[in-house]
């Protein structure tokens, strides 16, 4: 059931075909897995922007939403989600419990969460913690954690996850992420500074040993420490 049939779109959503063109971009694009491209399409991204930014809310372009933050570009949505749930196309569910790094407004954990049987979404931003809440209660998902916490504190818990989505860019991957993750579990995340950055894919395959993999040149907000109330 999307999310139109549940009833909870309400009036003003853009039209069916202006997200249907957002979709054909993605797929001109490669995003190959059609659960993703449904759900991007079924998504009402509109309900995560002010007001004044609505009318782009289905251009493939990252957006502002206050406190110099962005919501992510609809392709990289879709491409960190597709090569976290690549080769289960037979699940309902193909992640059982997600990370995710970097709530902003909620968009990619709304994404997130309809793949997962549930999602830990992690912001150091009290407002953008605050609003994704908002958000996604809006829109009746019941499946995520919010946490508001700069990453750092997960050091102090045992949760391991098959999945971490990092929506910020450190200039490493932290090890107390690597060590979060199960046993073929993957962790997607932009690495690099504020000019250069690569989506980094990385699998854990055993105690001590990971496969990494350097996708696309992206440009994501720095991953930053401390809390801002």
């Amino acid at each position: 059931m999307n999310l139109e049939e549940k009833g909870i779109l309400g009036a003003g959503m853009t039209s069916l075909r202006t997200r249907q063109r957002l979709v054909e971009r993605l797929t001109e694009q490669g995003i190959k897995d059609i659960r993703i491209l449904e759900v991007i399409r079924d998504t009402p991204r509109h309900l995560f922007l002010d007001e004044a930014l609505s009318s782009r809310a289905y251009e493939d372009l990252a957006l502002p939403i206050g406190y110099r933050q962005t919501i992510s570009q609809p392709y990289v949505v879709a491409r960190m989600t597709e090569v976290l749930i690549e080769g289960k196309k037979l699940e309902l569910k193909p992640i059982n419990k997600a990370l995710e790094i970097g709530t902003g407004c909620g968009y990619q954990t709304a994404i997130l969460s309809r793949f997962s049987n549930s999602v830990d979404s992690i912001e150091r931003i009290k407002a953008l913690h605050d609003k994704a809440i908002f958000n996604l209660n809006n829109l009746k998902i019941k499946n995520v954690r919010f946490l508001l916490d700069d990453g750092e504190g997960l050091q102090n818990y045992n949760d391991e996850y098959d999945a971490i989505l990092v929506a910020a860019a450190p200039q490493e991957v932290p090890s107390y992420l690597l060590n979060k993750l199960t046993i073929d579990g993957r962790l997607i995340c932009p690495v690099g500074d504020r000019k250069s950055q690569k989506l980094t894919f990385i699998k854990r395959l055993s105690k001590n040993e990971y496969e990494t993999l350097f996708l696309d040149d992206v440009l994501f907000v720095p991953m930053l420490k401390g809390l801002v109330e």
